[in-house]
């Protein structure tokens, strides 16, 4: 049986505070050590985070549910609040199973407020070395071990409109982001200036929201292989750098996020309906967003590349974790495993199927972290559709996924991520030179990361 239930109220002043939360107690103490996860799943199993409000996330919670007779499942579906979770660690009333973003992972794990699953796995006969993309497995490790089961990685393409390149005479290829050179000559082709404000985008490089990717092109990374800052990698600085130029050629940063603040993103006069873009960075789920108005425009798509030429596939997505003080880890095991296995996945594919059918969609795939997912739902459900450029950007996705990447794990990552956003804003609107606020994030994280030492 499965319950749900919404809303929290929280009583603890750490909340407020996370770094000032701590990380020992009883988390330090149990770790999974001295649990049997052999051991026949009972009781009651409650869950946060996990919502299975479409057919991807039912399919799978309801395998679970039949292959763990008589377990309660209590589902808690708001979305993964930090202070939220520290809140309920202070109070002792953490639940067995919690759905987190990985860049999140490494920051519980090193305030040892998640526990490892490297023995659950194991008695579930799970290899996440071998079983998840390596990058993605990556991202939900920390100090040798392994904290989550991995689920979904939303690569990037380069989507681009085909009427607004066709009339600038651009190309697919053009837009190559291993040529930052040409990439911004073929950004002014396609841009519509009425004075200073865009009418039409040439290129949107999604900033800030991918800069890490774009930092990654270049070289570079936003932390070591231990989780240390390196903001003010040269590399990083010639990025941002890129992306300055990129944007100032096409009316500058605050012109161009003024326009895109007007765009219809998900609805029927969407950017790429309206011709009001011509090319841009997204995650592979906007290919479904723009299935709805699959009659109203013409596309086409280009992976991403490296500087050195070859198209990869930035890792991220989210991870089930078991608390340390989980109350029923042993059922907490069973149910994450069993919802990132790959029957479960195969079902979520076959249910997928199943609604872009009766909506006259079409089918882009799921992407799991799994590789074998991927291909048994790839060859299963995702056929020619007619239509060529929803057939590119289907293949060019795909494509991404021979090389996987991630910007590691951290347990000041989200401190990384803030002190990097906050470097692209004052960067693209003039205000610092990419030097002088990369230097500045860099200080800023090394804080954090220093604090922990």
């Amino acid at each position: 049986m499965i319950r749900m239930r919404r809303g929290f109220a929280a009583a603890a002043v750490c909340a407020l505070a996370l770094t000032a939360c701590g990380g020992g107690g009883a988390g330090e103490e149990q770790g999974g050590a001295g649990v049997d996860f052999t051991a026949k799943p009972e009781g009651t199993l409650k869950t946060m985070g996990f919502n299975p409000s479409d057919e991807v996330g039912k399919s799978r919670s309801d395998m679970a549910a039949e292959q763990m007779d008589g377990v309660t499942v209590e589902m808690d579906t708001t979305s993964f609040d930090p202070q939220k979770f520290a809140a309920l660690s202070a109070a002792g009333n953490l639940p067995d199973v919690v759905q987190m973003d990985r860049s999140s992972i490494a920051t519980f794990a090193q305030k040892k407020l998640l526990m490892p699953l490297d023995e659950c796995f194991a008695a579930q006969d799970v290899k996440p070395g071998e079983y998840w993309y390596e990058a993605v497995a990556n991202e939900a490790s920390w100090d040798g071990k392994i904290y989550g089961a991995p689920q979904f990685f939303q690569p990037n393409i380069i989507i681009v409109n085909k009427r607004v390149a066709d009339k600038a005479g651009v190309t697919a290829s053009d837009l190559d982001t291993s040529k930052p050179d040409e990439l911004i000559t073929a950004a002014k082709k396609m841009t519509v200036l009425n004075g200073k404000q865009p009418t039409t985008l040439g290129f949107d490089p999604d900033m800030p929201g991918s800069v890490a990717t774009w930092m990654k092109i270049y070289g570079g990374n936003v932390m070591d292989g231990d989780g240390r800052p390196t903001l003010d990698d040269p590399k990083n600085i010639e990025a941002m750098t890129f992306l300055t130029d990129l944007l100032d050629a096409q009316g500058g940063y605050t012109e161009v996020k003024s326009f895109k603040d007007t765009w219809d993103v998900f609805g029927a006069k969407n950017q790429y309906v309206t011709d009001q873009a011509g090319a841009a960075m997204w995650a592979q789920w906007y290919i479904n967003v723009l299935s709805d108005s699959k009659a109203d425009v013409e596309l086409d798509a280009t992976p991403v590349r490296d500087i050195d030429g070859q198209a990869f596939a930035m890792a991220g997505g989210t991870a089930l974790a078991i608390p340390a003080t989980a109350k029923n880890p042993v059922a907490g095991c069973k149910w994450l495993t069993t919802v990132t296995s790959l029957d479960a996945w195969k079902a979520a594919g076959d249910a997928r199927a199943e609604t872009v059918k009766k909506n006259d969609s079409i089918n882009t795939g799921i992407f799991t972290g799994v590789p074998s997912a991927d291909q048994a739902i790839r060859e299963a459900h995702v056929v020619e559709t007619g239509n060529a450029g929803f057939d590119k950007m289907i293949a060019a996705t795909y494509e991404t996924l021979e090389d996987t990447r991630s910007v590691g794990a951290s347990p000041v990552g989200q401190q990384i991520n803030d002190a990097l956003k906050n470097a692209a804003g004052v960067v693209l609107s003039g205000e610092q030179s990419a030097k002088e606020a990369l230097t500045n994030a860099q200080a800023t994280a090394m804080r954090d990361w220093d604090a922990l030492n």
